[in-house]
């Protein structure tokens, strides 16, 4: 077999049917639902008698339309009380776990599903928000879908989706004093553009990044998309493991997991679509300006005038 990288991997050993000149049917690990996306996807399961073809790999939580006011008080947006409402109960009709505003578990559902345990390195992932990229920090192949797709995976645990390219980033280096996570994707995207990842999945790679914590992991992933990239990922390795073990919902056989991620990571001689580097020693503090995140530039340095 030929070498592969950890996006060819994960998206070979979930294809359920492939044909030629059609999208692949690929099958979902897990599905994170949220309240913003999801009740159109309800109700067309109930127009059509359907029901959630795998509960227990389904999970919920309200995210999107919740206050920061405290919990004891009535939520006085009255499209937001009723979203989140109409979550809660559409879980109940369907059998799905509902991390709603009265469980300790509740949360960004991009911070619960790795504080969880719940996202973990092979695994494909998707949620009805732009950002699920976010759990391709653990090794994650995660896409954002938007309601019409989240009803095809309630009903059937599966994804049309046709293939993206591969997009190595390679970030080698130390960075300094006052750089961060954040600072390495507003590079990557200044160099290449909002839409220099279009088409592709992007794995991130290198010194720099295997230094950084998970949580910065997640920063750089997340912002995938606004590199126009489909998803991002990095390789799992000892801190992901160390990460995910003894969480709630980590893998009873540990060690077993383990062995299985630890072989995920891309194959030497692997070739991917498209390769850059980046020089993680020469990063600064990253400043955006105007209209997208690509419209950014190292600091110090004099804000741009646009001509009159």
């Amino acid at each position: 077999m030929k070498p592969r990288t950890i996006i060819e991997k994960i998206w070979d050993d979930h294809v359920v049917a492939e044909r030629e000149g059609a999208p692949a049917l690929l099958y979902i690990d897990l599905h994170l639902v949220h309240e913003v996306t999801s009740p159109q996807a309800f109700d067309g399961l109930r127009r059509r008698g359907l029901k959630v073809r795998r509960p227990d790999r389904t999970v919920a939580t309200t995210d999107h339309s919740t206050p920061t006011t405290p919990r004891g008080l009535p939520i006085v947006d009255k499209v937001a009380a009723a979203q989140v409402e109409t979550l809660e109960k559409n879980c109940r009709d369907f059998g799905i776990r509902c991390y709603g505003l009265d469980s300790d578990r509740q949360g960004i559902v991009h911070v619960i599903g790795p504080e969880l345990g719940l996202t973990q390195p092979g695994m494909t992932l998707v949620c009805g928000d732009s950002h699920t990229a976010t759990h391709g920090a653990l090794g994650a192949l995660a896409f954002g879908i938007g309601t019409s797709e989240v009803e095809h995976v309630l009903a059937s645990q599966c994804l049309l989706q046709r293939p993206s390219k591969t997009f190595a980033v390679q970030v080698d280096g130390v960075l300094k004093p006052g750089v961060t996570a954040k600072d390495i994707i507003l590079a990557l995207i200044a160099k290449i553009g909002i839409g220099g990842g279009t088409g592709h999945i992007i794995e991130y790679r290198g010194s720099a990044i295997r230094a950084l914590s998970m949580e910065e992991r997640m920063t750089v992933c997340n912002m995938s998309i606004e590199g126009g990239a489909r998803a991002g990922l990095v390789a799992p390795d000892d801190m992901t493991f160390q990460y995910v073990a003894g969480r709630p919902f980590a893998p009873r056989d540990f060690d077993a997991a383990v062995a299985r991620w630890q072989s995920l990571p891309t194959d030497d001689g692997a070739v991917y679509d498209r390769e850059i580097s980046i020089d993680a020693n020469s990063l600064e503090p990253m400043i955006t300006f105007g209209t997208n995140p690509g419209m950014a530039f190292r600091s110090p340095r004099r804000f741009p005038i646009p001509p009159a």
